[in-house]
């Protein structure tokens, strides 16, 4: 397996490449990655976002694994971050419930998704819709700064993801709270898998065990930790033929690893006990 930084520019590279293409080619394979041959069109891993108040088609790309911002209870008023924000999709569903008075920032660290997000934004006149680009590992965000996250199938792309953690913890105002969509793993994937660079930019082989994942998030001081959703995701054989022969298929099939598309909540305590989210300190 690559690096992390090859892993990362990866994934750059392949974004770049997405923010190009329509939400219908990006239905048609995982995260909008990797092809799937033939003329069927499998919506994979994405929810249905048409029917959500404050839908924009031309934000929707395709890409998620879930509805975080359905789950996130946010309030007018408040001010909301989403994370790998691509075309703005996730960031506009939250404007239309934070609405005027609240605020909106999306973070993603590929230049062609932000300008994408920015020209929506600009089309539709939302002053209180922001688009940064940066590495959620490294945030461009003052501590204490949102009451809620979001994040839609993003954080399984990010090689260290108790970095990613442990930036939520700083950027969330104490008492704040997360709503987070992403892919994990129950058992094993198949090795040859972990090698294939278009299944890791797909959101599968950069997937973790589901236990380690919740692990992580309690590891980074985070309190009331819920499953708000748990589908399973299944793979069409299109697609598995690409990347494995017909034994290798039933193997798969017959085995017990299952891939899994989850919406998990959690709350930064309003009063840290820890001591230690400081800068230099370590533990964030």
């Amino acid at each position: 397996m690559k690096n992390e930084m090859e892993m990362k520019e990866l994934v750059r590279e392949k974004y770049s490449q997405i923010a190009g293409q329509s939400k219908t080619v990006n239905a048609s394979s995982c995260c909008g990655a990797t092809g799937c041959g033939g003329n069927e069109v499998y919506s994979i891993m994405a929810d249905d976002y048409s029917k959500l108040e404050g839908y924009v088609a031309d934000a929707d790309l395709g890409l998620g694994c879930g509805l975080p911002t359905e789950f996130a209870q946010i309030k007018e008023g408040d001010t909301v971050i989403d994370l790998g924000s691509g075309a703005g999709n996730d960031a506009f569903i939250a404007r239309r419930i934070t609405g005027e008075k609240g605020k909106v920032m999306g973070i993603d660290f590929t230049e062609a998704m932000i300008a994408r997000a920015r020209e929506n934004a600009e089309k539709l006149g939302y002053n209180n819709v922001e688009f940064r680009q940066g590495d959620i590992e490294s945030m461009p965000v003052t501590a204490n700064k949102a009451d809620v996250i979001v994040s839609n199938c993003v954080l399984n792309l990010v090689p260290n993801k108790h970095k990613v953690f442990g930036e939520i913890y700083r950027v969330l105002k104490p008492g704040g709270h997360f709503s987070i969509s992403d892919i994990v793993l129950e058992g094993e994937l198949p090795a040859k898998w972990k090698e294939v660079a278009e299944l890791y930019a797909g959101c599968v082989s950069g997937a973790i065990q589901k236990s380690e994942y919740l692990g992580i998030i309690e590891e980074a001081g985070f309190a009331n930790i819920k499953l708000q959703k748990d589908k399973t995701i299944n793979i069409p054989d299109e697609i598995l033929a690409e990347y494995l022969n017909a034994d290798e298929i039933t193997e798969y099939k017959t085995g017990k690893v299952r891939i899994a598309s989850i919406t998990v909540y959690a709350e930064k305590p309003a009063k840290d006990g820890r001591n230690c989210c400081e800068p230099g300190s370590g533990c964030c």
